[in-house]
């Protein structure tokens, strides 16, 4: 596989075809994912949950981050890798280009980070600095103190039209990628209609351009998956054929169904 880039995303967009994704930490994994044909991958800060064993995402770090950015860069050289911008690491524009160079550095093609449309100043000046953006809106982890808790975020016509202004201020400062998580199928559905970059749904129905899922959800090693996740190696009976059933799925547009969605 030739290496993947932005422009390929949005080709994607345009003709429809929905692609996999998944979150990655170390080389071993990025590059059986890769050789399976997964050219997106996402170093989330979900580490700090799955790796680390934290009870969320708040004690991740720039330098943690950025490690296993490099691990990732070293099993899969040429894909397409998105590093998460841990919490506060993005409190002003200034700080976010600081860190994100960090990211930049370490193996990363983007950086991504979450919240609406008090970030577009931030955007825009990680754009004009050559770093490109993904955006994350509906359930931010990082503000999980802040939401109360795991929840379904734009089940009201407020929460979803703020969303969706979000999203278009965004996408105008620059975003060149989005992430939705645990929102309603439909809000998710008109958001990709909204812009014209890509969209990646995760617990966000099947009508988004794309798919992520975090890679121990996707194996069936969660102790308490969320709703959204499905065990795709029960069935597939190894991680090879596992990755193969996963990326299958989303490109028919098999998963999510409606019980890996929210209404």
């Amino acid at each position: 596989m030739k290496p993947i880039s932005l422009a390929d995303l949005g080709q994607f967009k345009k003709d429809k075809h929905k692609f996999a994704t998944i979150t990655a930490y170390d080389a071993s994994f990025a590059q059986l994912f890769y050789e399976q044909g997964i050219q997106i991958m996402l170093v989330g800060d979900s580490l700090g949950m799955t790796i680390q064993g934290e009870s969320s995402t708040l004690p991740v770090t720039v330098e943690q981050i950025a490690y296993h950015t490099r691990c990732v860069r070293k099993g899969a050289p040429d894909a397409f890798i998105i590093s998460d911008m841990p919490f506060m690491s993005y409190a002003t524009p200034e700080q976010a280009c600081h860190n994100a160079a960090i990211l930049m550095q370490a193996g990363a093609n983007m950086v991504k980070i979450e919240g609406g449309s008090w970030l577009c100043e931030t955007v825009k000046m990680l754009g004009e600095r050559s770093v490109p953006v993904c955006g994350h809106l509906g359930l931010t982890p990082q503000a999980v103190n802040v939401l109360g808790g795991y929840k379904v975020q734009g089940r009201d016509e407020v929460t979803a039209n703020q969303l969706v202004k979000d999203a278009i201020a965004l996408e105008n400062a620059g975003m060149q990628l989005l992430v939705l998580e645990c929102v309603p199928s439909s809000l998710a559905a008109h958001v990709s209609e909204e812009l014209l970059l890509p969209v990646i749904g995760i617990g966000a129905g099947a009508q988004t351009d794309g798919q992520i899922l975090v890679m121990q959800d996707a194996l069936g090693i969660t102790a308490r998956p969320p709703k959204f996740a499905k065990n795709f190696l029960a069935p597939a009976g190894n991680i090879h054929d596992a990755i193969h059933m996963y990326i299958r799925e989303v490109e028919e547009g098999i998963y999510p169904d409606e019980s890996h969605s929210f209404s």
